[in-house]
C-alpha cells in the first residue's frame, strides 16, 4: 500500500492541507472544489494524473459525506429524488473512471468550457432563478429527469471531476426548479455517490495514495462542515454569488489548459 507521503516536503503537505480545506468549503457551498484540490495534488513528486484523480476522490468523499449529513440535518432534502439520482450517478461515475484510465481529459475540455459559459450566462441573466423551489415536473417525469442528470454528471465526475457539484446544482435549479439551497443539499448526496463510484474502480487498480488521501480527506471534512453550515445560514442568494464566482474560475482554468495544450 503506497501512502504518497514518502517524498512530500512539509511545505507541500501544508499547501495540500490548506487546498483540501478550501476545496471542502467550496464544494459544500456550490461544488467545484476540484479546481483547488487537483492542482495541489499535482505538486506531489512523481504522482501520475490517474493517481492524482483517484486520491482527489478519496479526499473528496470525506468532505462530501460531511456536508451531505450537515445539509440533511438542517435542510431535510427530499430523499425520494436524491437517493435514486445518487445510485445512477454512482454507476455513471464508475463508467467515467474506466474511461479516464484510457482517454485523455483534454478531449472533453472544450465541450466543458462551452457548457460552463452557458451555465454562467444563464445564472447571471436570470437573477431570480433558484430563489424559491418551483418544481417544473412531477411524478414519473420528475424522477426520470433526476436520474438522467445523475447519470450524465456522474459520468463526467468519474472522467474529469472539477465542477461536478456546480453542474449538479445548475441542473437541479434550471431543469428541475429547485432553489439553490435545496439544490446544494441534494447535490452533496449525489456528489458523495459519484466519488464512491469512481473509487470502486480506482481502489482495486491501486491508484489511491492512501496516506495522502487520508490527510486530504480530514482537511476536506473540516472545510465541508464549515461550508455547509455557511450555506445554510446565508441561503440561496449567497450560494448564487459564490456559484458564479466558482464557475468563472473554472472557465478561466479550463480555458487556460486548452490554450496551453494547443501551443505545446
Amino acid at each position: 500500500m503506497v501512502s504518497g507521503l514518502e517524498s512530500v516536503e512539509l511545505s507541500t503537505l501544508i499547501l495540500i492541507v490548506v487546498a483540501g480545506f478550501g476545496a471542502g468549503w467550496v464544494d459544500a457551498v456550490v461544488g467545484g472544489g476540484g479546481l483547488i484540490q487537483l492542482p495541489a495534488m499535482l505538486l506531489v513528486p512523481g504522482i501520475s494524473p490517474v493517481q492524482a484523480l483517484a486520491t482527489n476522490k478519496m479526499g473528496s468523499i470525506f468532505g462530501t459525506a460531511t456536508s451531505a449529513v450537515t445539509y440533511y440535518r438542517r435542510v431535510r432534502p427530499d430523499l425520494r429524488t436524491a437517493v435514486p439520482m445518487a445510485v445512477i450517478a454512482m454507476a455513471g461515475s464508475f463508467g467515467g473512471a474506466v474511461l479516464a484510465a484510457n482517454l485523455p481529459a483534454s478531449v472533453f475540455k472544450p465541450i466543458i468550457v462551452a457548457a460552463l459559459v452557458a451555465v454562467a450566462l444563464f445564472t447571471a441573466l436570470r437573477p431570480n432563478v433558484g430563489e424559491l423551489t418551483q418544481l417544473r415536473h412531477s411524478g414519473h417525469r420528475h424522477y426520470v429527469l433526476a436520474c438522467l442528470i445523475g447519470g450524465v454528471i456522474g459520468f463526467y465526475d468519474g472522467l474529469i471531476g472539477p465542477g461536478t457539484g456546480s453542474f449538479l446544482i445548475i441542473a437541479l435549479v434550471s431543469a428541475m426548479g429547485y432553489a439553490f439551497l435545496e439544490a446544494s443539499a441534494k447535490a452533496k448526496i449525489v456528489n458523495m455517490a459519484t466519488n464512491a463510484g469512481a473509487l470502486l474502480f480506482f481502489v482495486p487498480h491501486g491508484a489511491v495514495l492512501w496516506g495522502l488521501g487520508l490527510v486530504l480527506g480530514l482537511a476536506n471534512m473540516a472545510g465541508g462542515y464549515l461550508g455547509a453550515r455557511t450555506a445554510v445560514k446565508q441561503g440561496s442568494k449567497f450560494i448564487r454569488i459564490v456559484f458564479l464566482a466558482v464557475v468563472g474560475a473554472l472557465i478561466i482554468k479550463l480555458g487556460t489548459d486548452i490554450w496551453q495544450d494547443s501551443v505545446r
